[in-house]
């Protein structure tokens, strides 16, 4: 495998782990439920993302060869994320979860 490919796979490993250690301190740090949600649906989708793109950048100069597999890893993850989040925010509308008072933009409370 060639230098330029080893950065370029490096690169995307340690980007992926960032975002997802940034979506993970969100989850952590975060004050009410909604700003919760945000912070790992976004952070960790591009985490995750970077990270199987990695792994087709490396995979894909194996002799093997590039599987689906990892093509089929983003779409699942790009398609299910985003509505996951989107049902659990509706849900939390829902059940009236409180939200702290700087959250901004609540329609259901008008």
């Amino acid at each position: 495998m060639s230098p330029l490919t080893e950065t370029i796979v490096s690169i995307l490993l340690v980007t992926g782990g960032l975002f997802t250690l940034i979506g993970a301190i969100g989850l952590v740090r975060l004050p009410d439920f909604f700003t919760r949600l945000h912070a790992p649906t976004k952070a960790t989708t591009l985490g995750v993302g970077s990270v199987v793109l990695g792994s087709m950048v490396f995979f894909s100069h194996q002799p093997q060869g590039a599987g689906s597999s990892e093509i089929l890893i983003m779409l699942f993850l790009f398609i299910t994320a985003p509505v996951s989040a989107n049902f659990l925010a509706k849900a939390a509308m829902h059940l009236n979860v409180p939200a702290v008072d700087k959250t901004r933009g609540r329609p259901w409370e008008q």
